[in-house]
């Protein structure tokens, strides 16, 4: 499997994600979305930075399950139903990423939601990745 990240230098620079990603592979394995949800399906954390730890646990974990790492991350989707918010803790959010996921950073955007199906979740991550190896029988 080979990811390609592409960032031009007509862009303004990343911060967080990459631009664009080209991706080879075998197998691509889409995550459904994830929140902070534990695991007898209750919200936690009172935060968005506290739910976001939670929701990438969380997708990283589904990922793991199939078979892939956060570097086979090719896209991520982050729905908030506060995007002041999600701003406001950029940084922070930005070393949960790296603590959890590392530096290689899939295409991503960031969108505002009215609400998410719990309606106490502040955030919700889905995406795809692109693994190498064959799937297992």
């Amino acid at each position: 499997m080979s990811l390609h990240r592409h960032n031009p230098a007509e862009l303004a620079p990343p911060t967080g994600f990459s631009h664009a990603v080209t991706a080879t592979g075998t197998r691509l394995v889409f995550l459904a979305g994830q929140t902070a949800l534990d695991t007898e399906g209750k919200v936690v954390g009172e935060t968005l930075p506290e739910q976001f730890a939670t929701a990438l646990g969380n997708l990283l974990t589904a990922l793991r399950h199939a078979g892939g790492t956060p570097a086979d991350l090719a896209r991520v989707t982050v729905y908030t139903t506060d995007v002041d918010e999600y701003r406001a803790h950029a940084v922070e959010l930005g070393r949960t990423w790296r603590r959890l996921a590392g530096r290689d950073y899939p295409a991503m955007a960031v969108i505002g939601v009215v609400r998410l199906w719990d309606e106490q979740a502040r955030v919700e991550l889905d995406g795809f990745a692109v693994l190498d190896e064959p799937a297992p029988l």
